[in-house]
């Protein structure tokens, strides 16, 4: 067997012809996914660029430098994190404290089990619990007994009182006839 020299030359032609197209084609794989992982894990711009010289002047000693030195998270993972821990400190600040033992008490608790300190009162009306401080009942619209009423004037908020008066003296008249007529049989 007799080797063409031209032919082994053209076959070597074609595989450095090929491994260069390889090469080539790796080298700007490789500038693009940088391009696009350095997008989504840093906002600054000098750094997008910085990553993206760095694989395209030094090609594999580049990109094993960037894995190296990019951020271990995606913008992405590290809003979700920021979201996970913001709900944690959330759920945490809504714990109720009790305000003289400082121990955990549920929401639908009215006196604390450790140191019984009033944490809530309930309507009158309807019995649904209430913050000490309100003076209107969120449920029903009620307002607490002894509380003055947002927006009437001075008549109206009187008026309940002077009704309680007028029964009173009627009581009081009514009582006070059957004894007056006794006395007028007495003395006739």
């Amino acid at each position: 067997m007799t080797y063409d020299p031209t032919a082994l030359s053209n076959m070597a032609l074609i595989v450095t012809a090929w491994g260069g197209a390889f090469l080539a084609a790796l080298w700007l794989s490789l500038i693009m996914w940088t391009y696009r992982d350095i997008r989504s894990r840093a906002r600054d711009p000098l750094a997008r660029i910085l990553a993206v010289l760095v694989v395209a002047v030094l090609f594999l000693p580049g990109i094993v430098v960037y894995l190296i030195l990019r951020p271990p998270r995606t913008l992405e993972e590290e809003y979700q994190q920021t979201l996970e821990e913001e709900a944690l400190l959330q759920a945490i600040e809504d714990v109720t404290l009790c305000p003289g033992c400082n121990r955990r008490v549920k929401e639908n608790w009215i006196i604390c089990p450790g140191c019984h300190t009033k944490l809530k009162k309930s309507c009158h009306h309807c019995g649904k619990l209430m913050e000490l401080g309100w003076n209107l009942c969120p449920a029903c619209g009620t307002t607490t007994p002894g509380m003055r009423k947002e927006g009437l004037t001075l008549d109206e908020a009187l008026r309940p009182l002077s009704i309680n008066l007028e029964e009173e003296a009627e009581e009081f008249e009514i009582e006070a006839e059957p004894e007056s007529a006794s006395l007028q049989d007495i003395e006739d």
